[in-house]
């Protein structure tokens, strides 16, 4: 079933066009990487499919009984955001609050749900700690806890591995991937090439208005594809150069 369905949208702000002639769709139980430099448009895209902006032309539909509320966030944390002084439990709760309509106080129901996901993603014992205590990798998994109090259906990822051990990098693909395998659509907006893995199809935004959208396997063998891992590859080198370095000081 298709949930998300692009059409030649050109996409941007205050009347500046940052993507042209975008074409994807979105289908149940997919597993989409968006991938691209930064400034190709890849948070435009985003603000788009929240329905914080709209289309400059071509359109973005959404399939039936779907809409832009069945869309659990999980956004790029800031480091004030990650000092956030709230309880495990309060943070989980507070992805109920858009089911909850004009209540003010949560009922049972969502204090079932909360408890559901903090058992499922493996923080029960977490629940009274606070989050600006936890690892980054802890983190990650109560926002992730969070967004599925608010839909079970999409769950759209912004750069979830940024500042993440290698190890806890790994936890979390791996977290994402037995959610997509359960039936949940994943899309992960990502500049990471170990990201490609998991993906069942890329949507690529690069420069020059190189557009690429299709199955993975297609994708590695594509221009757009070999660019971007062999500069993944290039820059990852560079990084353990300068980590080898900071060992020998």
């Amino acid at each position: 079933m298709e949930q998300i369905i692009c059409h030649n949208a050109s996409l941007g702000y205050e009347g500046s066009t940052v993507v042209e002639e975008l074409e994807f769709t979105v289908r149940e139980g997919d597993y989409l990487c968006i991938l691209g430099e930064n400034g190709s448009g890849k948070s435009t895209l985003i603000k788009t499919l929240l329905g914080l902006h709209g289309t400059m032309s071509g359109s973005i539909e959404w399939g039936k009984d779907f809409s832009s509320r069945d869309i659990g966030y999980l956004p790029q944390q800031t480091p004030v955001q990650r000092d956030f002084p709230a309880s495990v439990r309060e943070i989980v709760l507070s992805g109920c609050l858009s089911k909850m309509g004009m209540r003010p106080f949560y009922g049972k129901a969502e204090k079932k749900l909360a408890a559901e996901m903090l058992e499922r993603f493996g923080i029960t014992k977490l629940a009274g700690s606070c989050y600006r205590d936890l690892s980054g990798g802890q983190q990650q998994r109560v926002l992730l806890a969070r967004a599925l109090c608010a839909t079970s259906k999409m769950l759209l990822l912004d750069e979830p591995v940024t500042g993440l051990d290698p190890r806890a990098q790994i936890e979390l693909y791996e977290l994402i991937a037995d959610l997509n395998k359960s039936g949940i659509t994943i899309i992960m907006v990502s500049h990471d090439i170990n990201a490609v893995k998991y993906a069942t199809n890329i949507l690529h935004i690069g420069s020059r208005r190189q557009l690429f959208f299709g199955s993975k396997d297609d994708y590695l063998v594509s221009h757009a594809g070999r660019s971007f891992l062999e500069s993944g590859e290039a820059e990852r080198e560079t990084e353990n150069k300068h980590e080898q370095k900071g060992e020998n000081a």
